[in-house]
């Protein structure tokens, strides 16, 4: 049995043999799963009225190491489910510093396992397949436009044949209408995964286009549909996504084909040079020491 996707079911499964105080744990992990998930072993021990140590025998009894993978798999479940409000409340008991450490420390976390995971076999495939493409869409929405946006913004400096897919006046559907087998998709979608997006990948891979995926794991729907998948971690600290991981990966991506037309790339940008200084696009230094003596 998938620990991860059928945790609830082995719980319920096991209930009726359970002690006491394990019955006391998975009544309180079945009523509020999604604020377990993201409880320490003594936090869920005072939520449950049990000790820490009887949270960890609970955890070994259902077949897990210990808590923390337990906590990983609950965290699996309800990612996709969790709603805005309840993100918010997750973190609603903890003081500004506690936030603030809270946060930091997660997304160090999110960045230390993404390095460990990391296919660096699948991430040389990813930068030839994009190097050779006839056309490279970049798609994201919501969450993810930004870290599309930001992919597309510097590849636009390295290739001639970038284009950005995300919403607005026209449907995604609509923009990726052209796709075709010689084309890639790059796909940067994470929790909550929208639906249209989805519906793109599917009509791309129906295109015979080839799909390229950055997401949080390979749980993930878009995983179906890619040929190549990245995964960066982005553990929900709060109602907020976190988006460090995944845009250090999409810095190294946008680095690794750079140096592909490294010779290219940088005549390209000694021209873009001369551009911006002929017409002022940016504060010199010299203007800088200026304002502040001013």
């Amino acid at each position: 049995m998938n620990k991860t996707d059928d945790l609830v079911v082995l719980i319920k499964e096991q209930f009726h043999s359970m002690s006491k105080g394990h019955k006391q744990i998975a009544e309180y992990i079945l009523s509020h799963y999604d604020k377990a998930a993201f409880m320490t072993a003594i936090k869920l021990g005072e939520s449950a009225g049990v000790s820490e140590s009887t949270i960890v025998r609970f955890a070994m009894a259902l077949g897990f190491e210990g808590y923390p993978e337990l906590q990983k798999s609950l965290q699996d479940m309800v990612r996709n489910k969790l709603t805005t409000i309840q993100r918010m409340d997750m973190n609603s008991e903890l003081s500004q510093s506690m936030m603030l450490r809270s946060v930091l420390k997660a997304d160090l976390s999110n960045m230390k396992m993404t390095i460990e995971e990391l296919n660096t076999e699948i991430y040389e495939e990813i930068v030839d397949e994009v190097y050779a493409a006839k056309t490279v869409y970049i798609m994201g929405v919501r969450s993810s436009a930004p870290l599309a946006q930001f992919l597309g913004y510097y590849l636009n400096f390295i290739l001639d044949n970038v284009r950005i897919v995300t919403s607005g006046i026209n449907d995604i559907l609509e923009q990726v209408i052209h796709i075709g087998e010689k084309d890639t998709l790059i796909c940067i979608s994470f929790p909550r995964y929208s639906r249209k997006v989805i519906e793109a990948v599917k009509f791309a891979k129906k295109r015979n286009a080839s799909v390229v995926s950055i997401t949080d794991s390979y749980k993930s729907p878009l995983t179906k549909y890619s040929k190549l998948i990245l995964t960066a971690k982005s553990d929900i600290a709060s109602f907020v996504d976190s988006l460090v991981a995944p845009m250090s990966l999409i810095n190294a991506l946008i680095v690794s084909i750079g140096f592909r037309k490294k010779q290219e790339v940088a005549e390209h940008f000694k021209y873009l040079e001369k551009i911006w200084d002929e017409y002022d696009v940016y504060i010199e230094k010299d203007d800088a020491s200026e304002n502040d003596n001013s």
